[in-house]
């Protein structure tokens, strides 16, 4: 075996790192987020609150929970590494329904990543316990979603037991459908009768010029 020379590094090799460095190859980062929902909102006392639980950066942002499209969750989300921890001060900060919050814990496995919230202190991936309350906040999620999904089946079937059509409703009359399909044999184009009716092309287009 070759003796490693001076210049052979590996990302293990820690040798000549004064203690300052060495720490920062081996601690975990704490991130936190913050966010309120409107322009008169403020916050400021959420990012005092994660700061004081040991978050080293805080990304904060103004929307509503109901948008998808965080970027600075994104961003957070995005900074870290296996081992890090995201943070928020309560639940309702990072999601607002189940299925959101298990998304965004999705997210942060596979990344390696853990997961605390300050206020719900059940809802902390660092612990064993806190694994296991979200596992089986995972599992009741998913049995809600099989019970919707089962009722909905079974309303379905006595709907269509009654004789009730399901599907969207037709944006045009039956006299509008017969007036298009014979305009449309005369060779009448598709966006010229969308604009008549009011309707879009797509909803034109599915009239076949042969239906009388």
């Amino acid at each position: 075996m070759q003796p490693s020379s001076e210049n052979d590094t590996s990302p293990n090799d820690y040798r000549g790192l004064h203690v300052s460095e060495y720490s920062l190859r081996i601690e975990r980062m704490i991130c936190g987020y913050a966010r309120v929902s409107t322009d008169g909102q403020s916050a400021e006392a959420q990012v005092a609150e994660l700061t004081a639980a040991g978050c080293e950066k805080v990304f904060s942002e103004t929307v509503s929970g109901t948008k998808t499209d965080r970027t600075q969750l994104k961003r957070a989300i995005a900074s870290l590494a296996a081992g890090d921890v995201l943070v928020v001060t309560r639940l309702d900060r990072l999601a607002r329904s189940t299925r959101d919050l298990l998304n965004v814990l999705a997210t942060l496995t596979e990344k390696g990543a853990q997961f605390r919230s300050v206020r719900d202190t059940w809802a902390d991936t660092t612990t064993p316990h806190g694994r296991l309350m979200l596992t089986v906040l995972g599992g009741l999620a998913e049995f809600e979603r099989e019970l919707i999904r089962s009722r909905t089946g079974e309303g379905r079937e006595r709907a269509k037991a009654r004789g009730v059509k399901l599907g969207r409703r037709h944006c045009l009359t039956v006299a509008q459908r017969t007036f298009v399909a014979q305009q449309r044999a005369n060779g009448e184009s598709v966006r010229h009768l969308a604009k008549v009716l009011g309707v879009s092309k797509a909803t034109i287009g599915r009239i076949p010029a042969s239906e009388t």
